[in-house]
């Protein structure tokens, strides 16, 4: 990976998190050339690594990239990709959300190897999470740097992961919820989201450490039989909250499958 140029269209927040993340320890890694939209991020970019250089345009990108990141917004992707000239034999790695390999394969019409990835902001601090399809090794070795690389056998997989993904603003609105109403008892909110926050990120720790561990049984060791962790969960299931958690990724797996579908 470190002898391949790595090319960006697209130079949105996926890009930066990459970027900084690949470049981040200064040692060994890609030349890496990046689209000029958006010219402050990528002048950024630029400036800040020697390792980067901006390209005139996009089709730049594809002719100088041994390795080219769609990295578009899916409203605009297909007028973006059917303008680009790719080579046979062109590795493309696709963040466009809920385009497959095959719609999108259509749109470049040339003999290239494409892997879909979604790659989460916290690949900037190398701590993310990031689910590719299909398994590939080039791919795998580009992300592991960053953080944990989940690989998917089947696109009904990486189809469920993508679902998943939506689950990081449920995440912050469970924070703010809670903060809020410690926030209304009485307590300082700077406090109480320190509080929780803290809270929150010693139990990903604790799952993150113990992967033999089953769930379910992290949960009964976290509650006291009759104890008060085992009543916050019993009414948080018993008044709809797991069965509208369960809804929610229902709805957006169903969404994520239809746009695949086009």
């Amino acid at each position: 990976m470190a002898e391949a140029v790595l090319g960006f269209v697209g130079t949105g927040t996926i890009t930066q998190a990459i970027v900084e993340g690949l470049l981040a320890d200064g040692r060994a890694t890609p030349d890496i050339i990046v689209s000029p939209r958006s010219v402050s991020r990528a002048a950024q970019l630029a400036a800040g690594y020697p390792n980067v250089r901006i390209a005139s345009d996009n089709q730049a990108v594809v002719d100088d990239a041994e390795i080219v990141v769609l990295a578009i917004r899916p409203q605009v992707a297909e007028a973006v990709v059917r303008e680009l000239r790719f080579r046979t034999g062109q590795r493309v790695l696709s963040l466009i959300a809920a385009v497959d390999s095959e719609r999108l394969g259509r749109w470049i019409d040339a003999d290239v190897s494409i892997v879909r990835a979604v790659p989460l902001p916290f690949v900037a601090e190398r701590h993310g999470v990031t689910a590719i399809f299909p398994p590939d090794a080039a791919m795998r070795a580009l992300f592991e740097p960053l953080g944990t690389v989940v690989e998917s056998p089947t696109v009904e997989a990486f189809e469920l992961l993508c679902a998943a993904s939506a689950l990081m603003g449920t995440y912050f609105g469970l924070l703010e919820r809670a903060v809020g109403w410690l926030s209304e008892q009485g307590i300082a909110e700077v406090d109480a989201r320190a509080y929780l926050v803290a809270l929150f990120s010693s139990l990903g720790r604790t799952a993150q450490g113990a992967p033999q561990a089953s769930l379910t049984d992290l949960r009964h060791e976290f509650s006291t039989r009759g104890g008060l962790n085992e009543q916050m969960f019993s009414v948080f299931e018993t008044q709809g909250g797991t069965a509208a958690l369960i809804e929610a990724l229902d709805s957006v797996l169903a969404r994520v499958r239809q746009q695949n579908q086009g």
